[in-house]
């Protein structure tokens, strides 16, 4: 069995940027480590080669690929935010999605107080929801 499970995402010379912007919309998010490609290593030099940081309880791993790929992240795979109000959900919406886009505008969709399913500006999907 595996020890654990960590999501990993993966940025092409951006995951500074995207640790700054998480750093700033959630109140609990820290940054547990952060090892940096040096001199002669294959990415360049002060990217990402690992960060570890944690939002809302949760730890995620993330890098700047040094490697060009023909692929980014897809809605397919969300990250979903359990908001504990609605001042919460309100204030989160059009910050993760400003310069990102909303595949689920904020609104009552019956299952839930309010929902929203959105895109940041680096691509990775996020479900805001108010039980």
């Amino acid at each position: 069995m595996p020890k654990k499970i960590t999501p990993f995402l993966m940025f092409e010379g951006r995951a500074q940027e995207a640790i700054d912007f998480y750093l700033k919309v959630f109140d609990d998010a820290e940054v547990i480590s952060v090892v940096r490609y040096g001199p002669g290593e294959p990415g360049p030099e002060g990217s990402i080669q690992l960060a570890h940081l944690r939002v809302c309880g949760q730890e995620f791993l993330c890098n700047d690929s040094y490697v060009s790929h023909a692929f980014t992240f897809t809605p397919s795979l969300s990250l979903f935010v359990e908001c504990e109000s609605e001042e919460e959900i309100d204030r989160l919406y059009p910050v993760l999605s400003e310069q990102g886009g909303a595949m689920m505008p904020l609104g009552q969709y019956g299952f839930s107080a309010k929902f929203a399913w959105v895109a940041d500006r680096f691509g990775v999907s996020w479900q805001l929801n108010l039980p």
